[in-house]
Formats: C-alpha cells, structure tokens, sequence
C-alpha cells in the first residue's frame, strides 16, 4: 500500500495545565480550596491576600497584559446575588491574550479526574504565624478511657488497686461497658501482685461510680440499675422502675406489656410511668464522652428570601481574596529577557491563570447552585414533603454542562438555607410514580413516612404494608419492600419494635 498525505478535520479536547487547574479547583470543597490558596501562595511571589475593605480587591477584572504593568493587581471577584424571578446568567471569565480557554462543556470520562488530579492538603503553618490553629489541627477529642483515667488520678488508691483500676479501664468500650470477664482481668495482672477476685470486685465497684453514670457494667441490665440507684430517693416510681428492670427486663425488650403487667403486678398507667422513667436512662453511657475529632461545614452557597424572592450568592468567608501583587507585577519589563525578568513574568502569568480559575470555579458554582434553588423551591418554602425528583442530567441541561462536571461542583460543596445547611447532592433524588402519572420524589416519601410513623397510635403502630396503603391512598405507588428500605434509612424501627403504652 503506498503512503500518501491526507488531510482531516476534527475536534480535540486538549489538556492544558490551566484547563488541569481550573477543573481541580472545581471539585475541591471550600476547606481544600483554602488550602490550595495557601499553597499557591506560599509558591508564587506574585500572589497575595486581598483584603476586603481595599479598592483593589472590589475592582473587577484582572491585570492587564504580559507587557509592562501598571500596577494594578486583579483579584478574585465574586458573582452578585441571582434573583430566582430574572436568573442572571453570569458570563464566563473574560478572555485576555494570555489564557482564552473555561472549563468546557464536556469533559473525558469523570474516572481520570481522580487518576490525575490529587489533590494534597499540607498541614504546616503559613508565614503567618497568628493564622496556625495547632489545636485545631493536631488535637484529637477525648476518649472514653483517658476520662475514666483523669477520674482515677482524682482519688487515693494503692498501688496494687490503681494496677487492677487500669486493667477494668482497658476492658471498658466505647459504649462504656466492661468487654472483658473478670477472670480475665485477674489473670492479666502479674503473679506477685496476689491479687484475689475480691479485690478485682471491689476496684469495679469503685470504677461503677464514675461518670458517665453506668459505666463499667457488665451487661445491659446492671447498666441501667446503676443508673437508678444514682438517682434520689423520692423519686415517684422509683422501686417499681427497678423491679421492671431487675425481674422483667427480657419482657420489657419485647414490649409484651400484658405479660409484664401480670408478672410485675402493676396497673397500666403505673407501667407507663416507670417505663417512662426507665427510658430517660442512657443504655449507652459511654456515648456522652465524645471520642472523634469534630467535623466543620463550611457553607459555599447562602440562600435567603427578600421581598419574597429566593436570592443565591456565594459565601463571601469562603471564597478566597485573592489578587496580583502590583509593586512585584511593576517590575516585570516587556523587552528584558534576563533570568530574573524571566522568573517574575512567568510567576505572574501563572498567578493570572490562578485567579482566573477561581473565578471560573465561582461562576460555574453559582449557576449550579441557583439552577438547583429554581427546582427546588417548594422544598425551602414548604420542607421536605415538597421535594420535587431531580438528577443530573436535569441541571446539566440547564447550565449547558456535562453530567460529571454537574457531579463535581455538587460534591462537598454545600448550601445554607433557611431550613438548614445542606449538601447540594441532597436535592438530587430519585422518583417513584403516581397514580395520575406523575413523578413523586424518594426525599418526599421519607419526610412522609417520617410524619405518619409520628402520629400513628402508639399502641397500633404502622407496618410497612400499612404505610404503602396509606401513601397509595395519597395517589403514591410504593412497594412495601420500598417503605421498609426507606425507613432503616431513616433510623425508624419495625412496627414491632415502636409498639408502646400511651
């Protein structure tokens, strides 16, 4: 076969570092954002902080060309607020001769993204020293055990009972019960101690009076009696309470009231009132020490209502100030090719790529955001139940975006409302269909079975088959393996299990 030229026309999407940077920005939530700010910072000469009171900072625009400048610094602007009944379609960033290229429309398959942009988050302090929160950074919450030592350390103990005290710690859960036997326990400690099972008994009995009250029991029934001898001694019910718990505790967990109302030989309403005591005791003591590093949420998004209009704008704490230094982007000459010129024009042309991505990844937010507050009306006027069914494709339609980049913006980025701060992935649901033809959201049907299980009569509680009646009722076709998927998502026990004396 003999070789020859031909020529062909096609497109090509072509990676381009800036293209690369403006899609990690993208995907990055408001606290890695910070962080890659902070990188860029300390890396590139030409950037700094805006503050928000300077001119600078309010102006819009970026800097001018690669030429000689005029000292002006650009800096990240935001969007104004969107006003639901005139949607602003906020345009893209400006295109200059140093960099003309957004984010596109489509982007390759979503997979690559975590196969090529990482993203790193360093945990050392800035030149600034005032901004480094070491605690915040290095702390960690206090667990269980370290509580119930700090306790230890309180109280006057001999030798042989703190080494005894310090192994019924170690055996202790999260939950705050005792996993370990105390035969165990005694064989774990040395030899020469000498140490008897009285001994091991006594030191537990003296552990049981810590706080959390409860801790250190051994099984669910003497977690809670520890509980109610910890309580005063006038207290109504009180001797009755006990006797449910100590005698009959196998009949209370199966919520066989009338066997348990012969057995224990009280009237109904005694029943309720000591079952009600027995429930404002903690079958989990050891859950009120919290043990995790606490988790902040920082909203991207703020949505509130004026003149009876939903308004969307970014949330100015956390978006970046960031802009051109002006004294170091003077110094930059057009017609100096020296290693030092060199340097400084590179640093500045990448410091005008930088803001312009964050400019991109602002604006492309924003439309997102507001294309999902427009669907999503009746959710903040009326709640849950007022959910309407909406998937990616939905927004990626309305924005002229791709499904994956529509995925990206809406990960770990979230939005405050009047009814809360929620992930933007939480608008996004599922349907189910009706009877008149229509679609009818998965997060509606939860907040519905939510509010017919709160008012259904605590003696008949609702099964599932009852509940897939009920909302048929209501023109809503759910099967009842659906309701029951629906309610484990929504911590809701079996009927069984709810049944309970008014």
């Amino acid at each position: 076969m003999k070789p020859s030229l031909v020529l062909k026309m096609g497109q090509q999407l072509t990676m381009t570092p800036q293209l690369q940077q403006a899609i990690r920005l993208l995907q990055l939530s408001s606290l890695d954002l910070q962080q890659e700010v902070q990188e860029a910072l300390e890396a590139n000469p030409m950037l700094e902080m805006a503050d928000e009171g300077d001119d600078d900072y309010s102006a819009a625009g970026s800097a001018g060309s690669d030429g000689d400048s005029d000292g002006d610094p650009s800096a990240v602007t935001l969007p104004e607020p969107v006003s639901m009944d005139a949607i602003d379609q906020h345009s893209q960033p400006e295109q200059d001769g140093n960099w003309n290229e957004q984010i596109p429309n489509e982007l390759p398959v979503d997979t690559q993204w975590e196969d090529v942009y990482q993203t790193s988050a360093s945990s050392l302090p800035s030149q600034n020293e005032e901004d480094w929160d070491y605690t915040s950074r290095t702390g960690t919450g206090e667990t269980l055990q370290s509580h119930l030592e700090w306790q230890l350390n309180l109280i006057p103990m001999s030798e042989t009972d703190y080494e005894i005290a310090a192994a019924l710690i170690d055996g202790i859960n999260a939950d705050g019960y005792l996993e370990e036997s105390l035969d165990d326990i005694l064989a774990s400690l040395p030899p020469e101690m000498e140490v008897e099972m009285d001994e091991v008994e006594m030191v537990l009995h003296r552990i049981q009076q810590f706080e959390p009250v409860g801790i250190g029991a051994r099984d669910l029934r003497e977690c809670l009696l520890l509980q109610i001898r910890q309580l005063p001694a006038d207290t109504p019910l009180l001797e009755q309470a006990t006797r449910v718990v100590r005698d009959h505790l196998e009949l209370l967990g199966s919520r066989d009231f009338s066997q348990l109302m012969r057995r224990s030989k009280l009237k109904e309403d005694q029943l309720r009132d000591a079952i009600a005591l027995i429930q404002t005791l903690n079958p989990r003591p050891g859950g009120e020490i919290a043990s995790g590093e606490p988790e902040y949420v920082i909203p991207d998004v703020i949505v509130r209502k004026d003149n009876n209009r939903w308004l969307v704008e970014l949330n100015q704490e956390s978006v970046p100030k960031v802009r051109v230094n002006g004294q170091y982007a003077s110094m930059v000459r057009r017609a100096d090719s020296s290693e030092d010129n060199t340097y400084l024009r590179n640093n500045l042309q990448e410091a005008r790529w930088f803001i312009k991505s964050l400019q991109s990844r602002n604006e492309t937010l924003m439309k997102v955001a507001t294309q999902i507050v427009e669907h999503q009306r009746g959710f903040l006027e009326q709640g849950e139940e007022a959910m309407k069914p909406l998937v990616l494709h939905d927004i990626a339609e309305a924005v002229g975006m791709h499904e994956s980049t529509i995925s990206r913006v809406t990960t770990q980025k979230f939005m405050h409302t009047p009814r809360g701060i929620f992930e933007l992935k939480y608008f996004f649901s599922s349907h189910v269909g009706t009877s008149e033809g229509g679609e009818f959201s998965s997060t509606a049907i939860r907040a519905l079975i939510k509010k017919l299980v709160a008012a259904e009569n605590p003696k008949k509680p609702l099964s599932d088959s009852k509940i897939a009646g009920l909302l048929e009722e209501q023109g809503i076709e759910v099967a009842r393996r659906t309701i029951a998927k629906y309610r484990e998502s929504l911590n809701i026990a079996p009927s069984s299990e709810r049944k309970r004396l008014v």
